[in-house]
């Protein structure tokens, strides 16, 4: 009955108390003159809703799925489903915990599961930072980042840190100096370690960071001089903005644009913004420590040099920073106005969705996740934990009805594939070193490698169209498909196939538990199925996958591995594997 009030409000408003009435248990709803009630296990209707007469409208049984869609996994396939979403990959002890559990359990679970082993550490426990090329050679720099997203036990976390990584974005050629492997461990550090927790101390964090000082110029930057004619640098305070916080619309709580005269959208600042905020970004350095022969700097928070700070009064969204403020307080003043703006909560709630769920979230979704934003229920804004966890068990993301809605989903990119199969299938490194190396080649490799986006708009854009498509016909945004092309496409299959096939240099899988099902094409198909797209293979498909593999030699353990080689590369070659729903 409760789920009754909160989805046919307008026929029951309001939240009733339960009377009873030999058989049953009921709730009038006087505003609307209806009847709600249960008898056994027999639901009824009574009222205008029904045409004056009681009408027996189901079973308990049958509004089971959709009460408790949002708390519990009546199959192994929608436990799969929501850690396709909530995770780097599924596994068989999580599909069994998400159903022994529920959702809201075990997501309590995950959000207090230590941190894993850091970046940074890792390079350390790798002798990197003794090693004296390592300060100008990029050693590890993508094997710290890669053996983080194969093996870390943190998958929840993991996975929110690269959905952050992907809006506050810092990429491998536009980070200067030495350490670079350290710089960018660091950063990943940052997001991993903040990912449940205030957004308003990850924006300091981030702001300060020295490879985001570096990356967007903040590191180094100075305060006017009229004598030669020298600008603070407006790079960091325009794209903290337009990327970082607010955006570059006004919006409403549901994400949409604000309008004004002439149905335009309002823009949320101007030139003399940036302008006038850049001022605060000044007086900013790295800190150098042993003469720069160690990495330490890299983790360290910028300093301030208050000789290089401007000093000049800064006024910029309805604040003003007075004339000569200090560094320290200009920083926290403009942040705070920053993360305090009513645009933050749909302006990254919305690519928080994208990035986990549904490229095209609803407004109604996207204005529930910027409530919690704004308050956790507690009367903390900002609280990420939260955001995630209204994020995962909102209806819309756990209601089969996405199943079958051709506008939900999203393209899955190509790092998350290549991730969720090494993790369901257990490879390992027998280096150690987990070498995949830089992925970003789209002819031969996946068309992308994680901290290496060629700018801060990130690999793709969030609101992002594809020219001439379907989807603009149906003004959707689609933001993998940037990244999408003839040649990518073939590069990530042709990719994969070396990879699934164990030609993997360093990147060796476990198919032992394949294996053991691969004389019955149907069950390995099936399990496949089941951890690589959460059972959301169509029929035809399945069957044309299953056809295949029977028709595959069966007898010897060679022929057995090569069916599971070929189960796996048909599923993830699969239109219905390749967009997560």
């Amino acid at each position: 009955m409760d789920w009754a009030e909160q989805h046919y409000a307008q026929f029951f408003p309001g939240h009733q108390s339960n009377r009873t009435l030999d058989p049953y248990v009921y709730r009038y709803y006087e505003a609307t003159g209806n009847y709600l009630g249960v008898a056994g296990s027999d639901i009824y209707i009574l009222g205008p809703v029904s045409g004056g007469g009681l009408v027996l409208v189901g079973t308990l049984a049958d509004y089971a799925p959709q009460v408790f869609a949002t708390r519990y996994a009546y199959s192994d396939a929608q436990a799969a489903r929501f850690l396709m979403q909530a995770t780097l990959a599924p596994s068989d002890a999580d599909i069994a915990a998400v159903r022994s559990l529920g959702y809201s359990a075990w997501l309590d679970q995950a959000f207090a599961q230590p941190l894993s082993t850091s970046n940074w550490d890792w390079l350390v426990s790798k002798g990197v930072d003794t090693n004296t090329d390592a300060a100008t050679i990029s050693i590890g720099v993508d094997s710290q980042i890669w053996q983080r997203l194969l093996t870390a036990s943190d998958s929840l976390r993991q996975r929110v840190a690269l959905a952050l990584s992907e809006i506050f974005v810092v990429g491998f050629d536009g980070v200067t100096g030495t350490y670079k492997q350290f710089k960018l461990a660091a950063y990943w550090d940052l997001l991993a370690a903040n990912a449940f927790g205030s957004y308003r101390t990850l924006l300091e964090q981030v702001t300060l960071n020295v490879a985001m000082g570096l990356y967007l110029n903040t590191a180094g930057n100075e305060k006017e001089d009229a004598a030669t004619g020298r600008l603070p640098d407006e790079n960091y305070a325009r794209e903290v903005m337009q990327l970082f916080t607010i955006g570059l619309w006004e919006l409403n709580a549901d994400g949409t644009p604000k309008t004004g005269p002439a149905d335009a959208p309002i823009e949320s600042y101007d030139q003399d913004t940036v302008t006038e905020l850049a001022r605060v970004f000044t007086g900013w350095s790295p800190q150098r420590l042993n003469n720069g022969t160690s990495p330490e700097y890299a983790r360290r928070p910028m300093e301030l040099n208050d000789n290089k700070h401007s000093t000049l009064s800064a006024t910029f969204l309805g604040t003003t920073i007075p004339a000569g403020t200090g560094g320290t307080t200009a920083l926290k003043t403009a942040l705070d106005t920053l993360a305090n703006h009513p645009n933050v909560g749909p302006f990254i709630g919305r690519q928080l969705i994208q990035r986990l769920v549904t490229s095209n979230p609803s407004g109604p979704y996207v204005a529930r996740v910027a409530a919690v934003f704004a308050n956790n229920g507690q009367g903390q804004r900002g609280d990420l934990k939260a955001v995630v966890k209204a994020i995962l068990l909102d209806d819309e993301a756990r209601s089969d009805a996405g199943l079958s809605n051709p506008s939900f989903g999203k393209l899955r990119e190509p790092v998350l594939r290549f991730v969720q199969w090494a993790r369901i299938f257990k490879t390992r490194s027998p280096s150690t070193e987990w070498n995949v190396g830089n992925t970003s080649d789209p002819a031969t490799r996946l068309g992308q490698s994680p901290q290496r986006s060629a700018s801060v708009f990130n690999f793709f854009r969030p609101g992002y169209v594809p020219p001439n498509t379907a989807i603009a016909g149906a003004t959707l945004v689609a933001p993998e498909f940037q990244i999408t092309n003839e040649s990518s496409v073939a590069g990530y299959l042709n990719y994969m196939m070396t990879a699934i096939g164990g030609g993997h240099s360093d990147i060796l899988p476990d198919y032992s538990a394949e294996l053991a099902l691969a004389a019955n094409a149907s069950s390995l198909v099936d399990r496949v199925n089941l951890l690589l797209c959460a059972g959301q293979l169509g029929a035809a498909n399945r069957t044309l996958i299953v056809d295949a593999i029977a028709a595959m030699a069966g007898t010897s353990t060679t022929d057995l591995t090569n069916r599971v080689y070929a189960a796996v590369m048909l599923v993830m070659a699969c239109p219905d594997y390749l967009v997560q729903r």
